[in-house]
């Protein structure tokens, strides 16, 4: 198991967003999360590579809000959930967070050299450069161009790309269909689909069932912090309350 969630629960002040889950993802593996809004999907990514507990540290030291992580993280092997989310990185688990956010007054071409700053051969750093131009093929011919002014699909295949220059060995994506149109969603999860034939494990957090279960090796849904089911796509698609209530089908 390339990662292995026990028992996790993650609280802000009084309200429970995690409630003892276990979850895990296999080496070659496209796993999805998926649920209705509010499910804990988002916060359940955030907690993996170690973003919850980087904000339980700052809210302690400034008395704010209260954020407590109970439960364990363990990636290849090494449980993650007691060091800073900037070691998890240097694990090769990466984070590609909702709504792209690129550094918007950077060029496309910056943005992707800030995804490699872990690299320390330049040789290494322009080999994933060639590998992320030949998947997202629209970022090279708008290499110099500010990252601010592409399109909502560009920017998704640019953060998508940034991830992508650390080489991970499981890169977690949250929400990348979001404010784009059918055509570039489309194209989004074509390219997904072509990460995980690079070899690289993927742990996708989406809404768009039915493009999700087409591609995914298996699937979490969740529902108030809680996995309520687990599977193949054609399989969970056979409970029709599942469908209705938690789905959207």
């Amino acid at each position: 198991m390339l990662l292995d969630v026990l028992n996790l629960t993650v609280c802000y002040d009084k309200a429970m967003l995690i409630n003892d889950l276990s979850m895990g993802v296999d080496t070659g593996e496209l796993v999805s999360l998926i649920g209705p809004n509010g499910a804990g999907k988002s916060t359940l990514l955030r907690a993996i590579t170690g973003l919850v507990a980087w904000e339980k540290e700052i809210t302690r030291r400034s008395a704010g809000r209260n954020v407590t992580l109970d439960g364990s993280i363990t990636f290849a092997g090494e449980r993650i959930d007691r060091i800073p989310a900037h070691e998890i990185v240097k694990r090769g688990l990466i984070h590609c967070p909702e709504r792209r956010r690129p550094f918007r007054e950077m060029t496309v071409l910056d943005n992707l050299h800030a995804g490699a700053y872990l690299l320390k051969e330049k040789a290494e750093m322009e080999e994933n450069l060639d590998k992320v131009y030949q998947l997202f093929q629209p970022l090279k011919a708008r290499s110099r161009q500010i990252s601010g002014t592409l399109s909502g699909g560009e920017q998704q295949m640019l953060a998508i790309g940034r991830a992508l220059m650390s080489r991970p060995k499981l890169l977690c994506i949250d929400e990348p269909s979001t404010g784009l149109a059918p055509i570039m969603r489309a194209e989004v999860f074509e390219k997904i689909g072509e990460i995980r034939g690079l070899g690289i494990t993927v742990l996708l957090v989406e809404q768009e069932v039915s493009a999700v279960f087409k591609m995914a090796s298996r699937n979490y849904v969740l529902s108030s912090g809680k996995i309520i089911a687990e599977g193949p796509g054609d399989r969970l698609l056979e409970d029709e309350v599942l469908r209705k209530t938690y789905l959207g089908l």
